[in-house]
């Protein structure tokens, strides 16, 4: 594989597309992703349809991927502490034996 990259174009709401340049083997998580804003957004719209501009319902989702991935992360870095303490409590009891 001489190139591992690919030019591709990414759709969210209601705004211009945009190129990016991503490796083959990570487009279908680009995809994913753009379909998961787009979904969401497209539920907000009808939600928020009253009061927000679409620009501020992208805001809306943005702010709502951002919370979760903060969330998804503290978790992670929890159970990775918890995952250290473990280990050394583990060496602690090998080394006695």
């Amino acid at each position: 594989m001489a190139n591992d990259k690919q030019n591709i174009w990414i759709h969210l709401a209601d705004t211009e597309a945009m190129p990016l340049n991503v490796e083959r083997s990570d487009e279908a998580t680009y995809r994913e992703a753009e379909k998961l804003v787009n979904t969401l957004w497209e539920r907000w719209m009808l939600r928020f349809s009253d009061n927000s501009s679409s620009h501020e319902v992208l805001a809306r989702v943005a702010f709502q991927f951002a919370r979760l991935y903060l969330e998804t992360y503290q978790e992670n870095k929890d159970v990775n502490d918890y995952l250290t303490e473990f280990e050394h409590q583990l060496d602690e009891i090998v080394v006695k034996i």
